[in-house]
């Protein structure tokens, strides 16, 4: 008989792993923070962690890929150690956004989509990232680093090339850097008891529905 599969995560992270899956009601809730803790620990979803974090939920690797492959915050390939996404909508564009992602895309030596040979820089075009005062917005591993020009974008990644900005933006993978301690607050028993109305409801819904189908 062969012993139990070990874990793709670290010691810490696997104990980490197990309370965020006891913060919630139904294992399956934990599935998107597994999922970043997994990036925490690799820079991006690995096959192996995608394995693991769909035994800790009861689903299928599958079911943990089709989620992970929907959301921009998520990588399923390796990425650089700073994810450098450029917002292009439209205040951002107007803003001359358009103008930095090419400077951008030269500076770095790679189109939107590739990673430095370095391996440091990834370069993302992105969708809205909602700090449209300050434009054209730019983010680096989901942190805002403010309205770039062309030259303060060389002097950001000449900073973060030497080790800088280590406190205001950690590596690519790490979304808080505060745990979670507490599950749902409400009563559980209040819980169940909304919930049981709410399905009650909806059969009496159904019902009243199917009756008057003919009408």
């Amino acid at each position: 008989m062969t012993g139990a599969r070990p874990s793709h995560f670290s010691p810490e992270l696997a104990e980490r792993a197990r309370e965020l899956v006891a913060l919630y009601p139904e294992p399956r809730s934990a599935l998107i923070p597994l999922c970043h803790l997994a990036q925490e620990q690799d820079g991006y979803l690995t096959a192996e962690a995608m394995e693991e974090v769909a035994a800790l939920v009861g689903v299928t690797p599958a079911e943990v890929l089709g989620t992970a492959s929907f959301y921009d915050m998520l990588h399923t390939e390796p990425v650089g150690r700073y994810v450098v996404a450029i917002c292009t909508n439209i205040a951002c564009m107007l803003g001359g956004a358009l103008e930095l992602l090419e400077h951008a895309e030269a500076h770095l030596q790679v189109g939107v989509g590739g990673t430095t040979a370095d391996g440091l820089f990834t370069l993302e075009e992105a969708e809205c990232l909602a700090d449209c005062d300050r434009t054209p917005c730019v983010q680096v591993n989901h942190r805002f680093v403010g309205a770039q020009t062309p030259e303060s974008f060389e002097r950001l990644v000449a900073e973060l090339r030497a080790g800088g900005r280590v406190e205001e933006i950690p590596p690519h993978g790490t979304l808080v850097r505060v745990r979670r301690t507490i599950g749902l607050a409400a009563d559980p028993a209040a819980v169940a008891a909304e919930r049981a109305a709410e399905a009650e409801a909806r059969a009496a819904r159904e019902a009243a529905s199917g009756d008057g189908g003919g009408r």
